[in-house]
């Protein structure tokens, strides 16, 4: 029971008076808290931080032996962009299922204009080819995902995108090192100040290069005597096969394909971590996507089920893990891969999608890394995205109950995890 106080006479007497001064503190206070603003100051905090993380920086690439005039005329009137550090936390590599992320990739558009722009630059491509092993068509594919063929190369300040970045928390060290890189090519001359503009990462030109791999790669093609990936179609294809060769691009190999698999096929060999020769997976029941048998070859594969056994199946051979080089992101080097070969004249995928009444949203996938991780198999951190170590611990719990462990977490995982938790 909660004691209420009985007051005197006095007491009522000078209760009123104080009230109206509790009431006045009152006023004053929100008065005060109206007109000092919390957001401003918040953000002029935030402000102030920025100012000194740039302060740091060029402390930082001045002590790297840099030009002292130099960095400070780049870093003078660099601007924090807090929408660079939303874009950077949602990638639609990462939110969206790969058959969303296909479907919206490889249109028919990017597929009839990847058809044209590979004749118009026949000549320029098969040049390239000679000189460093790359097929045209998976230029050509990375240029259509990239830019849409250098329709939109962004509008970004790429030191604004790249301090921002190196001044946020998540991956400060990596855009530190391309901060360092613009430096580096604005003092030898192989970039231009009005070249500065691109993507919210801070990548450039027709294909895309973040600084530190232009570089390390960038070539000047044309002749001109200047590297310039935004203006020079040829000075951008062949930085980009000059990359590709360099890192080790097989020429005359594939990128992958997509199989169809037997019936009773055990799902044992799943990921990339797993690599098999592709006479082996004829072994064990993978097929082309037509149903005829596989090349006989000692190449060695890998089976990718981005969508569960019940979408698309992939072999995936060395070459594809060079696209991954490029963009570490398997749903976009697929998409290369795929675009690739449909400019090539192959025909779609055979495969259908799992139904979209089967596929989680993103809190729904959220709960099933919560509740792996409740039932012991380690998903990591609940953040809603399918990420390899969520597959791993789908995988883990679809074999403990003896379900086709294709490590892809859809409805009927779902339910039967919140049936193993009592969640259900």
């Amino acid at each position: 029971m909660v004691a209420i106080p009985i007051m005197t006479r006095n007491q009522r007497s000078t209760a009123k008076p104080q009230r109206n001064i509790l009431t006045a503190v009152a006023i004053i206070l929100m008065l005060f808290a109206f007109t000092t603003n919390p957001a401003a100051k918040a953000e002029k905090s935030a402000d102030e931080q920025f100012a000194q993380c740039v302060q740091e920086l060029g402390d930082e690439l001045q002590e790297a032996g840099f030009s002292p005039s130099l960095v400070d005329k780049t870093l003078a009137d660099v601007e924090r962009r807090e929408r660079i550090v939303e874009l950077d936390r949602s990638q639609p590599e990462t939110l969206q299922h790969f058959s969303e992320y296909l479907d919206n990739r490889v249109t028919e558009q990017r597929i009839e204009r990847g058809r044209l722009i590979y004749d118009v630059y026949a000549d320029l491509l098969w040049k390239i080819h000679d000189d460093f092993g790359i097929s045209p068509r998976y230029l050509v594919a990375l240029w259509g995902m990239e830019t849409h063929y250098g329709a939109y190369f962004g509008q970004v300040p790429i030191v604004d995108a790249i301090v921002t970045l190196s001044c946020d928390e998540r991956r400060p060290q990596f855009f530190r090192g391309e901060l360092a890189d613009i430096i580096a090519l604005l003092e030898k001359g192989k970039l231009q100040t009005d070249q500065l503009y691109g993507s919210w990462a801070g990548a450039m030109g027709h294909t895309q290069f973040m600084p530190s791999t232009m570089r390390a790669h960038a070539i000047d093609y044309d002749g001109s005597g200047s590297i310039d990936l935004r203006d020079s179609v040829p000075d951008a294809l062949a930085s980009a096969a000059n990359f590709l060769n360099e890192i080790g691009w097989r020429s005359g190999e594939r990128w992958g394909r997509e199989v169809s698999l037997s019936d009773n096929f055990e799902f044992q060999h799943l990921g990339l971590n797993e690599k098999l020769t592709v006479n082996e997976w004829s072994e064990l029941g993978i097929r082309r996507a037509d149903g005829s048998y596989l090349p006989d070859s000692e190449i060695e594969a890998s089976l990718l089920l981005p969508m569960g056994r019940n979408g698309p199946a992939f072999l995936v051979y060395e070459n594809f893990r060079k696209i991954l080089r490029w963009n570490p992101s398997q749903s976009f080097a697929l998409a290369v891969g795929y675009l690739a070969d449909l400019i090539d004249g192959a025909p779609e995928l055979r495969s259908q999608n799992p139904d979209s009444d089967q596929l989680l949203d993103f809190e729904q996938m959220r709960a099933v890394q919560q509740m792996l991780n409740e039932l012991g198999h380690d998903a990591g951190n609940p953040d809603g995205l399918l990420g390899p170590k969520t597959r791993r611990a789908t995988r883990s719990f679809q074999q403990e109950n003896g379900i086709p462990a294709d490590g892809f977490p859809d409805r009927d995982i779902y339910e039967r995890l919140r049936e193993e938790t009592g969640e259900a």
